[in-house]
């Protein structure tokens, strides 16, 4: 009898060793996470030139309060660290490695910047960290198989640039098309993805005209591209020449299809100084709701966000889209950490990272979805094209997809 309840006290207790050991082993935690928390590091212009993007951070952190007053992700807690950059590229060395060696942060997250971004890419890469959903339109973040610890967010210069190509071959399939572009990687990317689909079709590319960002003025380039007869004006420019070049256009009383880069939609910045009459017409395209139209007042995405606004941004200028672009990220990072359940390891969180299927964040457009695979790392390859009429936005049409035949 005793040998029997010895046997069974043996069994129980071999039993509760490997229940134990299952539930150890079903929890696989990397340096930045464990049973109580996720610590998510950032590096933010919140000073500097490029400033007016530090809401993007603040947005993120206050998401990631709303999470954590939900009871946090699987029961973890996000510890949020983010460090101001000034958009340096050596503070941005600086404080990544901070991040990294001293605050051993699971992964770095929505990091600004293509130059700030491109100088600590490499590093991130040897150490292993995901450089995940960078705040930056670059199109080198899409390079699984050279750079697998790194991922964009946004859809990149040149997905933006084809899907605008496509739009231009659909609408004016025999338009004579002007490029006039930044010289330096932001325009020479978009080059590329016009090139990409316009080139061998019926549109004729009958000038290409870059300029430099010192230049205090750009009208003799406009006035060098009228004469060329183009009627597709494709202006790939920042804010400040942008609204030069629509001022001049209207002044020569060129009236070309003018499609420009989102770069350079901002009313306040770009319309308004052109002048709102000179702008009307003017194309472009988008990927992300606007808080201050009245178009989305029932949407229920919309509503969702101005409720976390109301409670945890209050008195936030909500037509600032830099807010539903931070909020959007940081939905898609907290779904990523969903799906990588306990599992926290950062190879797991790149695989899931890359595991997105049809995931829609609230705040971007009805129809646009974020897809990756292990060898697509652009989670926003759509677009919605939209119009400049009686001084707003109007979208319009279908969703364009930046693949061949999207």
């Amino acid at each position: 009898m005793r040998t029997t309840k010895l046997s069974l006290l043996a069994a129980a207790t071999a039993l509760c060793l490997l229940s134990t050991q299952a539930a150890f082993a079903q929890k696989k935690y990397d340096t930045g996470a464990s049973d109580t928390e996720i610590k998510i590091g950032n590096v933010e212009a919140y000073s500097g030139p490029a400033s007016a993007y530090g809401v993007i951070g603040k947005t993120e952190e206050a998401y990631f309060k709303m999470i954590n007053d939900q009871g946090g992700i699987s029961g973890r807690k996000i510890n949020w660290i983010s460090y101001d950059d000034g958009y340096s590229p050596p503070k941005t060395v600086e404080q990544i490695r901070k991040l990294i060696e001293s605050d051993e942060v699971f992964l770095v997250f929505n990091a600004l910047g293509t130059p700030t971004q491109t100088a600590v890419q490499k590093y991130h890469n040897a150490k292993k960290v995901p450089q995940l959903f960078l705040a930056t339109g670059a199109s080198k973040w899409n390079d699984p198989k050279d750079f697998p610890w790194t991922m964009g967010f946004q859809p990149s210069y040149r997905v933006e640039a084809r899907i605008f190509g496509k739009y231009i071959l659909k609408a004016k399939p025999d338009a004579k098309v002007a490029i006039f572009y930044a010289n330096d990687d932001f325009g020479k990317d978009y080059l590329v993805g016009l090139k990409e689909v316009l080139d061998k079709s019926s549109v004729k590319i009958v000038a290409e005209e870059s300029y430099e960002t010192t230049e205090p003025s750009i009208d003799s380039h406009i006035v060098k591209l009228k004469d060329t007869g183009a009627d597709v004006f494709v202006n790939i420019s920042t804010p400040k020449f942008a609204a030069q070049a629509i001022k001049k256009i209207a002044e020569l009383n060129w009236k070309p299809m003018h499609v420009m880069t989102d770069v350079s939609i901002s009313i306040g910045a770009v319309m308004k100084p052109a002048g709102l009459e000179a702008s009307e017409g003017v194309l472009s395209a988008g990927y992300l709701k606007d808080a201050s139209d009245p178009q989305w007042k029932n949407d229920e995405g919309m509503k969702k966000f101005m409720a976390f606004a109301e409670k945890y941004l209050p008195g936030a200028n909500l037509s600032d889209a830099n807010l539903v672009y931070g909020y959007a990220a940081a939905q898609t990072m907290a779904q990523v950490l969903k799906q990588a359940g306990d599992n926290l390891t950062r190879e797991n969180v790149m695989k899931q990272a890359a595991s997105l299927k049809d995931f829609t964040p609230d705040t971007l457009i009805p129809g646009i979805r974020i897809n990756t695979s292990a060898t697509d790392f652009a989670p926003v390859e759509q677009l919605k094209m939209m119009q400049f009429k009686n001084g707003q936005w109007e979208l319009f049409g279908d969703i364009i997809s930046a693949e061949t035949g999207g």
